[in-house]
């Protein structure tokens, strides 16, 4: 993310939080630093900023901006090419794709309302993967699938659940 990129990013969060129910403008930020650090930045040198025109601050203005937004001055850097602030990995990939699969199979399923509602419950959980591998797992304990359905009182369980 560029310097640029956060600091739009960090008057949109702004507003929210001064409850505008929308990002702050540059001239609402500038107005708001001058009143608040009784220090001026100019909405002109903000939108350079944004604009990437001036990839990099002086000392002086990160540590104003840094202790008007309350951030770390560190943060405000362009971070280095290739730089994510997000954990991604071939497993996300799988879950899109797993998702996809399920709400697809729920979508055939639309005359039977209890699979139906299975298949978007385990869609929408946030590990599919592992909610299906728990389900092979209890699958492969004799007799466990059986007890659980009578645990959590289904009177259908012969048949929803394969011997």
């Amino acid at each position: 993310m560029t310097l640029g990129q956060k600091i739009r990013r960090l008057r949109e969060m702004e507003g929210a939080l001064r409850g505008l129910g929308r990002e702050m403008t540059q001239q609402e930020l500038s107005r708001a630093i001058q009143k608040e650090t009784k220090q001026p930045l100019s909405q002109s040198y903000l939108s350079q900023i944004e604009g990437g025109q001036r990839p990099h601050l002086t000392n002086k203005t990160r540590m104003l901006l840094a202790r008007f937004f309350k951030v770390h001055p560190g943060y405000l850097v362009n971070d280095p090419e290739g730089y994510h602030t997000e954990l991604t990995s071939d497993v996300r990939v799988v879950e899109d794709q797993l998702d996809a699969w399920i709400l697809g199979g729920a979508e055939r399923f639309q005359n039977d309302g209890e699979l139906r509602a299975a298949l978007l419950k385990l869609a929408e959980n946030e590990d599919t993967r592992k909610c299906l591998l728990l389900l092979g797992s209890i699958l492969n304990a004799p007799g466990l699938a059986e007890r659980l359905m009578q645990v959590l009182g289904s009177g259908d369980s012969e048949r929803r659940v394969a011997p």
